[in-house]
């Protein structure tokens, strides 16, 4: 073998030593959640390599399997609300929480529904995307309740169900209105229905802040003081991709045969609604989110939050702000 081939060779050997040394971050998410986007371009660019570690996404069925993978040793990290990470730091689980999304969801109705406020929806037929405790429900019932002295559980009939179900009732007519999360509503609003009231409306008017990410990945607070490093990989590995993702519409293009779009229409408005949900850069406020829990846990009570009743200390990780 010559000198020149011999070099060449140790140089793959060793980038591919390099390679298959880097650490593995196993994520567990909704198999055709939208997360999927924004860890598709993380993997498509290499931006988890270029930090230090290899990103496995494996897909779940729901997020009851996510949250038993991740609890289980199976996932390093999951995607779910902060609401969950503080009610498991309550119980003594030492699971902390990075932003990832602000979306959230509200109510659409029939672009020909005579409804303009949420009053207008007294003994109405109102299907949800969850159950009894989902957020958005009960954000909705407060600000119900605040605007116009209105119970919604008590003067509407609910019909509870997954978002996919919820959203084709409501498109076949057979709901008076319908909540459902942002990508379902950004369907349903191409498809020709329009939003009542969104849950960002109704927080602001509750003195929330619209500008909590809700939703954020998982981890182990071990992996946070034992491999710090990881921790900060995946936080600028998800920011490289947002960056990406709320400039260039050549990316949205190539991530578009698995958007599962029917229409232009679909497809741009899920764009805009992911680019909407991007939270800025830098630290939670806190005080804010305190002020969701103490909300929730009037409305949801040990049910939605456990012992959770005041924020617990160090839910929130946001490296390098």
């Amino acid at each position: 073998m010559s000198r020149a081939c011999a070099a060449a060779l140790a140089i793959v050997v060793s980038a591919t030593a390099v390679f298959a040394e880097l650490p593995k971050l196993r994520a567990a998410v909704l198999e055709f959640g939208t997360v999927n986007w924004e860890l598709d371009v993380i993997k498509h660019h290499g931006f988890d390599t270029a930090r230090g570690f290899e990103l496995a996404v494996q897909g779940m069925a729901g997020g009851s399997a996510a949250k038993i993978a991740f609890q289980g040793g199976e996932a390093d990290v999951i995607v779910s609300d902060w609401l969950w990470v503080a009610r498991q730091r309550a119980a003594g689980k030492d699971f902390v929480f990075i932003p990832y999304s602000k979306a959230v969801g509200g109510v659409m109705v029939a672009d020909d529904s005579p409804a303009r406020t949420l009053e207008d929806l007294r003994g109405a037929k109102v299907g949800i995307a969850g159950g009894p405790l989902d957020k958005s429900w009960l954000i909705l019932r407060a600000y119900a309740q605040q605007e116009y002295g209105m119970d919604l559980a008590a003067e509407t009939e609910q019909v509870f169900g997954a978002p996919p179900l919820i959203y084709k009732t409501a498109l076949q007519g057979d709901l008076d209105g319908a909540i459902n999360f942002w990508h379902f509503m950004a369907k349903m609003d191409a498809s020709g229905m329009r939003p009542l009231v969104t849950v960002d409306t109704a927080s602001g008017a509750l003195g929330l802040s619209p500008e909590t990410p809700l939703l954020g990945y998982v981890l182990h607070g071990d992996m946070l003081r034992e491999h710090p490093e990881l921790v900060e990989g995946l936080a600028g590995a998800s920011r490289a991709a947002k960056d990406l993702l709320a400039g260039s519409d050549s990316e949205w293009d190539r991530l578009r045969p698995r958007m599962k779009v029917n229409s232009d229409a679909q497809f741009d408005a899920l764009k805009a609604g992911f680019r909407a949900g991007i939270p800025a850069p830098g630290p939670v406020d806190e005080d804010a989110a305190a002020r969701m829990l103490a909300l929730m846990a009037e409305l949801g009570g040990a049910e939605l939050i456990g012992k959770a009743t005041e924020m617990p200390a160090g839910v929130f990780v946001q490296p390098g702000s």
